[in-house]
């Protein structure tokens, strides 16, 4: 999820020596990995990407033992959906100002619980639903809409109180808008870009598409899932429109990330809206142009509780307002680059976030760590 600025003091990682005619595994020389935390902020259970082609000649399994604790940390190996590693993803915690020391070394690492998920559910009309350890999202699939009365667009979330995942055992019991004790979905959509989907904005009107057409799981746990949805092209003022989305949710996070690439058959940019629904009754806004921040803190729905709702964008993307149905952060999509953006939710009966002012500074936080990524270097 992070920007990591990599330092690579020696071109190779790791190396191995075999003996002529032996058939002993290789030898893996231990390696040191400093990540350096230069910010004012506390970095809990970071999630930092470390790009794989930099660990040269990786031989064999190996374990990352924290050199000051001596504990072994987790990791994953993603693959972004191609047969080979792409990326190291090594989850820290990393004081202000302070440095944590990795040090690889070989042998069979330790399991690592599953804290991500990701999946297509055909057996509720196409959904496509992720989860990590604090909260569950899903959007909505293509045989929804031979249900005018249900359909809907945009992205729902379902609220957690329990660190386990959950939508399997949720579609399985199909109660899930009731409260079991461990959370459940009373977020209502409808036809509205829901809890932060971006579409075309054009003369102050909302393009969607049509619900995803293809879908397809490129990583999925244990501390990051990520997957691809596709929509069929749609008429977009005088322009024809197609887009992919990748999502990716890293474990602790309340926040996604959202890469999405436009093909546009006319022009080379495109107005677009990220947002967020907007509930008749009055709740928390918070919009900052200057930090890309469009925080929500919805009115009580009930005995459910309460929903916090949150947008990180560039910052300076562009600007945001208030609309009878949304928030709406605006900027410029490229038909030749992505347009990154970080959207999620929080329940104040989880515990973590209980009022406005705790979730805005959650999101705040969370821009200010984008803006000031941990460092990496990598020595032999």
């Amino acid at each position: 999820m992070k920007r990591i600025f990599l330092l690579l003091m020696v071109a190779g990682l790791w190396h191995s020596n075999l003996l002529a005619g032996s058939t002993d595994k290789p030898v893996i020389a231990p390696v040191s990995i400093t990540i350096k935390n230069t910010s004012a902020i506390a970095r809990n259970e970071e999630i930092v990407e470390i790009p794989y082609a930099k660990l040269n000649a990786v031989a064999g399994p190996f374990k990352l033992i924290n050199k000051q604790t001596g504990k072994e940390v987790p990791y994953q190996l993603a693959y972004e959906g191609t047969p080979q590693p792409q990326l190291l993803l090594v989850q820290v915690s990393v004081p202000a100002h302070a440095n944590v020391v990795l040090t690889a070394v070989a042998g069979k690492p330790a399991t690592v619980p599953a804290r991500t998920y990701a999946r297509f559910v055909p057996e509720r009309k196409d959904d496509f639903a992720w989860e990590n350890d604090r909260v569950a999202f899903r959007m909505y699939g293509a045989a929804l809409e031979n249900f005018p009365a249900e359909n809907a667009h945009g992205i729902d979330v379902w609220t957690k109180r329990t660190s386990d995942l959950v939508l399997n055992r949720w579609y399985k019991t199909n109660d899930y808008h009731h409260d079991n004790g461990q959370g459940l979905d009373y977020y209502h959509v409808g036809m509205t870009l829901g809890g932060g989907d971006i579409a075309p904005y054009l003369n102050d009107s909302i393009y969607y598409p049509r619900n995803y057409r293809t879908w397809k799981v490129l990583d999925s746990g244990p501390l990051r899932c990520t997957f691809q949805l596709g929509y069929e092209a749609w008429q977009v003022g005088n322009t024809t429109v197609s887009v992919v989305k990748t999502i990716s949710l890293d474990a602790g996070s309340q926040l996604n990330k959202m890469s999405v690439q436009y093909t546009l058959k006319q022009g080379d940019s495109l107005p677009v809206a990220a947002g967020i629904v907007k509930r008749p009754t009055p709740g928390t806004i918070l919009l900052d142009e200057n930090t890309g921040i469009t925080g929500y803190w919805e009115p009580e729905h009930g005995a459910d509780g309460i929903t916090g709702l949150g947008l990180v964008l560039p910052v300076h993307a562009g600007s945001m307002q208030v609309t009878d149905q949304h928030l709406l952060a605006k900027a410029k999509a490229s038909g030749k680059a992505p347009f990154v953006y970080y959207f999620g939710a929080a329940w104040n009966k989880a515990g973590r976030y209980t009022s406005a002012d705790q979730w805005f500074a959650y999101l705040q936080a969370f821009a200010a760590k984008l803006s000031a990524p941990l460092e990496v270097n990598i020595n032999q």
